[in-house]
C-alpha cells in the first residue's frame, strides 16, 4: 500500500532525523513554557493542534497543566480537541482539576470539554477536584453537568475520595448535595 501524504498516522521517531526531533521537543516545550505568540504562529502555519508527545500528551493537556491560559486558548481556537486524553487517560479538564486551576478548567469547558468525562479508569475532573479539594473547581464542574455521585471503576465516588484523602471542603460540598438528595 502506497503511503498518503496526509495520513493521521504518526511518524516513526527511528525514522525522523535529529533536526526534526529538536524541533518537535521545542513545540512541546513552547506549550509547556506558556509562549503563545511562537505556537500561534506555528499553528496558523498548519501544525496540527493535536500533536501528541511520546507520553500522549497533547499540547493543549502540556498548557493547560501548567497553567498558560492564553496558550490554551489559542490552542483550542486553532481546534485543539479539549476531550483528547493521554496514554494514562487523563483530559487537559482533569489535569486543571489536581492543579486547582479554576481560570483553565472554565476555559476548556466553555471550549467544549465534558464536565463528566471519564478516563479509563472511570475517574472524572470531579473525582481530582474532590480528591485534592478544589472546591471551586467541584462547585463549577457540578454546575456544568458533572454527576457528583458517580463512581468510578472501582466503585469510588467522588465523596469517597475527598474523605479518603482528607479534603474536608469538597466532603462538606459532596455530603450536602447527598442530603438533598
Amino acid at each position: 500500500m502506497a503511503h498518503e501524504p496526509n495520513s493521521a498516522r504518526p511518524a516513526d521517531p527511528g525514522q525522523l532525523d535529529d533536526d526534526t526531533l529538536a524541533f518537535a521537543r521545542k513545540v512541546f516545550q513552547m506549550a509547556r513554557g506558556g509562549e503563545t505568540a511562537e505556537l500561534a504562529t506555528l499553528l496558523s502555519q498548519g501544525m496540527p493542534a493535536n500533536l501528541r508527545n511520546e507520553r500522549g500528551d497533547s499540547l493543549l493537556m502540556l498548557a493547560s497543566y501548567n497553567g498558560h491560559p492564553e496558550t490554551t486558548k489559542v490552542l483550542l481556537e486553532h481546534g485543539a480537541d479539549p476531550e483528547l486524553q493521554n496514554d494514562a487517560g487523563q483530559s487537559p479538564l482533569m489535569g486543571a482539576a489536581f492543579k486547582g486551576d479554576l481560570a483553565i478548567a472554565t476555559l476548556l469547558l466553555d471550549h467544549g470539554a465534558q464536565a463528566d468525562s471519564r478516563g479509563r479508569d472511570g475517574k472524572t475532573a470531579l473525582m481530582f477536584a474532590a480528591m485534592f479539594n478544589r472546591v471551586d473547581i467541584a462547585r463549577l464542574l457540578i454546575e456544568r453537568g458533572a454527576d457528583p455521585f458517580g463512581v468510578d471503576a472501582a466503585g469510588v465516588s467522588a465523596l469517597d475520595a475527598a474523605q479518603k484523602m482528607g479534603a474536608a471542603d469538597t466532603a462538606a460540598l459532596l455530603e450536602s448535595l447527598r442530603a438533598e438528595r
